[in-house]
């Protein structure tokens, strides 16, 4: 068992934001976070890396190979950011460096954990960028983020994350900000990037729709409790809370499948390779007529 959540209670100034949240991931697992903004599934996320915002504190447990990480001292929790867990944020923009080159911060987490050369760093940039589906690696990793485009900075986010090859996969939202045809691409990446792995994920959402995609367990939150969990499959199928049924109906309708609803969570099908590059994926805001 990976990652164990139990009785994770949050609050930001005295007020409880999250109460009492439980949940595991074991290896290999693929778990969703899913809830209506509010509903504390991103705190949960920022909670288990030691990255919650000044003013809020964290109480109860969270194990990472049965040691005790809530609560660790900085340091020690930056050795499990990047190496052993891997965060992939809603937002590339704020997550990305808008100063420093693709390939500069692809490689810095391996310069970090690693000790590599600055050469070595920048080739594992290269490599990892083509791991990602991003077009002419060698050149776009010298690129600098406002050159790229919203799917390409969101895939570099990713290479950023999956860069020292970690365990855990935590990706917040990360496809909210993109358009349709791009956030296909992103769900599709992001499937068989783990499964190629054999990473565990913790996806962050608030559709549904967007979860069935990559998850096949998922807690549902709301006002920072779980109100229902289960596989994706029987959520959509039979959702019980009334959450979850609206969750259901609100569904992103051009990601809709129906089959989705009735194919077995626990086998899911076959993982589709990388996707190829779509033409607003591929073309840096620069080069845009």
């Amino acid at each position: 068992m990976s990652l164990v959540v139990r009785d994770l209670r949050i609050e930001i100034d005295g007020r409880v934001v999250v109460d009492g949240i439980s949940f595991d991931v074991p290896d290999g697992a693929r778990l969703g976070l899913i809830g209506e903004s509010g509903s504390g599934k991103s705190l949960t996320a920022l909670a288990i890396l030691g990255l919650l915002p000044d003013g809020a504190t964290a109480s109860g447990s969270v194990r990472w190979d049965d040691r005790e990480i809530l609560g660790l001292p900085d340091r020690e929790l930056a050795r499990l950011r990047g190496d052993d867990i891997g965060i992939v944020f809603q937002d590339p923009r704020t997550a990305i460096n808008p100063i420093r080159t693709v390939g500069r911060q692809i490689g810095e987490a391996v310069r970090i954990h690693e000790g590599v050369s600055r050469r070595e760093a920048l080739r594992r940039a290269v490599v990892e960028a083509e791991r990602v589906a991003l077009p002419d690696p060698e050149r776009i990793v010298a690129r600098y983020p406002h050159q790229l485009s919203g799917g390409q900075r969101q895939r570099v986010a990713i290479a950023m994350a999956l860069a020292c090859r970690p365990r855990l996969l935590i990706a917040d939202e990360p496809t909210t900000a993109l358009d349709v045809t791009i956030q296909a691409g992103i769900l599709s990446l992001l499937r068989s990037l783990v499964a190629d792995a054999g990473m565990s994920l913790v996806f962050i959402t608030h559709d549904l729709a967007v979860l069935a995609q990559v998850a096949t367990h998922a807690v549902v939150l709301e006002h920072g409790r779980v109100a229902e969990r289960g596989t994706v499959a029987e959520l959509l199928r039979a959702p019980a809370a009334p959450i979850t049924r609206a969750l259901v109906r609100d569904a992103t309708a051009t990601l809709w499948h129906p089959e989705i609803g009735r194919r077995d969570a626990a086998a899911p099908g076959p993982s589709p390779t990388p996707p190829g590059r779509t033409p607003d994926d591929a073309t840096p805001e620069g080069e845009r007529a």
